[in-house]
């Protein structure tokens, strides 16, 4: 299909605002487990810290060769660092890393058990200026995380495994010797919480779950001490929070867990992260999200708006967390997805990986050309005439033949609009591109009217052009959907941590999401459903309550939600059925 020169249709008036798009759009590098490769070689790395320091972003993650920084968390710019020593023996440079800033300086370290491993720090990390501020941390372990009180005092956490608690310790500031002597802290209660079950499924049929990826946090005086579980492996991959009124506790198990929970939806998972304020004075929270197709540490980076209710209570907001959000407040902005599994074509493909994969919202499916030429491409028509505001094109790594990360690299592309499928018109040019850009995101400068979106390629990094998500945002000409009808939540005393629920299938309706939490007005979780109308949700705490509410979304928008209905625990001989009108 030749292109032909055209000026699109563009809709005028609308203020430009920055947005974003998860998982975040950096040069994530390849195969930092070396001998996990065996499956294919694929980008990966998790585990992240973001803090802010002189005025930019900080971004720390596993086993990168370096760090990023940004001064608005769209742009982020890769600083090659290694922080290893020359007599360290492993591949893990920085893994699981935790970063903290003390005496106007930037400090940093990763993952270790041995008593080689330095403490380093920096005044100016965006120029790669590191000197040690101790040149051996015989205190460490695995998952590190400081923590600097307001009075002064340095606070150490750590722990990763499925048989011993988190821990931790005062620190020496100056010193970084243990003051006092190590505590445990937390550890899982998987017969109590659903989501720390072990397994995709939460069946636990043959690990026990693990604890990981200390966090914490102080906000109103209180101490909240954050931990990844039940395995990096599972969409059901969450942070969970524990609240006490010092450091070290005691902690008391937050009513409202998980914290971040990411199950439904095209990018799936929300585990092992840290929470962190803006330079906008607003809460975020980074976590890491799971593929697990090449490698189960197979992975990626997403960030979700956060923050504290004025009971104290500790949220993530992930409802629509894959959809284009406000960069200043994280806010879902409201445009939609326009061309989950709507007809695509292409101008090859490999037989096991054809193109439905790149519009089915899934991270761990792509389409595959058969080869990684200029001029392989991939047509999505959204069904209608649609308003687009902004593109996510999601490279996936078929054929991959790099290791760790590469300088020069680069994803050359250009995707066009057409309304007839004829005449076609440049929505994003991105063919003369010299940045590495696997999960790219471009918000238009206006909207654009189009039905048919197409990408061609011209180079990519390595392998075949291929693609697990050619996602098309904006809105359709078409009404929003009613309201959900026949919501049912079933719930019984014979496995309270799960519940089905059902609902009456909406003909307007392309998917649905399900709110549930402790209070009508706290229902902080969010579960996205596409093409069904049925959810089993094993993620609850067997002694809590919960209230239920449930919305349909299509192209066009978001229906009116449900009102928030209490889901009791029932005898089992008397389940519970609650209709929701």
């Amino acid at each position: 299909m030749p292109k032909q020169e055209g000026i699109p249709p563009q809709i005028p008036n609308r203020a430009p605002m920055p947005t974003y798009c998860n998982p975040i759009n950096i040069d994530y590098g390849y195969c930092p487990i070396p001998n996990f490769c065996e499956q294919g070689k694929h980008r990966a790395t998790a585990d992240p810290v973001i803090l802010t320091f002189q005025g930019d972003y900080f971004l720390f993650s596993t086993n990168q060769g370096g760090y990023w920084h940004s001064p608005d968390m769209l742009n982020w710019t890769f600083v090659r660092r290694s922080f290893l020593r020359p007599e360290h023996d492993t591949y893990d440079d920085l893994c699981a890393p935790t970063a903290w800033v003390m005496n106007d300086a930037l400090y940093v370290i990763g993952s270790t058990y041995t008593d080689t491993f330095p403490i380093w720090m920096s005044r100016n990390p965006e120029a790669n200026e590191w000197e040690e501020a101790t040149p051996a941390f015989n205190l460490g372990g695995w998952d590190p995380a400081f923590f600097l009180d307001d009075d002064g005092r340095l606070y150490f956490y750590h722990g990763s495994g499925n048989t011993h608690p988190i821990f931790g310790f005062e620190v020496d500031p100056s010193t970084f010797e243990m003051i006092g002597s190590r505590k445990p802290l937390i550890s899982l209660d998987d017969a109590k919480h659903g989501w720390e079950r072990f397994g995709e499924h939460y069946d636990n049929v043959f690990l026990r779950p693990f604890i990981e990826g200390a966090w914490m946090d102080k906000h109103n005086g209180r101490y909240y001490l954050q931990y990844g579980a039940p395995g990096t492996e599972f969409s059901g991959y969450a942070d969970g929070v524990y609240v006490g009124d010092s450091p070290l506790g005691p902690f008391e198990y937050q009513r409202h867990n998980p914290l971040s929970l990411k199950l439904g939806g095209f990018a799936r998972g929300a585990g092992h992260g840290a929470s962190f304020l803006s330079l906008s004075k607003r809460w975020f929270h980074v976590s890491t999200i799971a593929i697990s197709v090449k490698n189960n540490f197979e992975r990626r980076i997403g960030i979700w708006p956060a923050g504290f209710d004025a009971d104290g209570v500790m949220y993530c907001d992930t409802a629509y967390g894959d959809y284009p959000r406000d960069v200043l407040t994280g806010e879902f902005k409201g445009w939609m997805l326009l061309n989950y599994a709507k007809p695509v074509s292409a101008s090859s493909w490999m037989a096991a990986y054809p193109p439905n994969l790149a519009v089915n919202e899934d991270i761990r499916t792509y389409w595959s050309a058969e080869t990684g030429n200029e001029g392989e491409w991939l047509q999505s028509d959204l069904g209608s005439v649609c308003q687009v505001y902004a593109v996510q094109v999601n490279f996936a790594d078929q054929d991959a033949s790099l290791t760790g990360k590469i300088d020069g690299v680069c994803h050359q592309y250009e995707v066009l609009g057409s309304i007839d499928g004829c005449s076609w018109f440049s929505l994003v040019d991105k063919r003369e591109n010299e940045k590495d850009v696997p999960h790219d995101y471009v918000e238009l400068d206006a909207p654009v009217e189009a039905r048919f979106v197409k990408i061609v390629n011209k180079k990519v990094p390595t392998g075949k052009f291929a693609l697990s998500g050619f996602r098309v945002f904006g809105l359709s000409m078409d009404s929003k959907p009613k309201q959900v009808q026949n919501f049912v939540v079933l719930r019984g005393e014979s496995e309270p941590r799960s519940a089905w629920l059902k609902w009456r299938q909406s003909d307007d309706a392309t998917g649905y999401t399900v709110y549930y939490g402790i209070a009508p007005d706290k229902l902080y979780t969010a579960v996205t459903v596409y093409s069904a109308s049925e959810l089993f949700l094993q993620t609850l705490n067997s002694d809590e309550d919960y209230w239920f509410a449930i919305e349909a979304f299509n192209e066009a928008g978001i229906g009116p939600r449900t009102e928030p209905d209490k889901a009791m625990l029932q005898p089992v001989s008397e389940p519970s059925i609650n209709y929701i009108d």
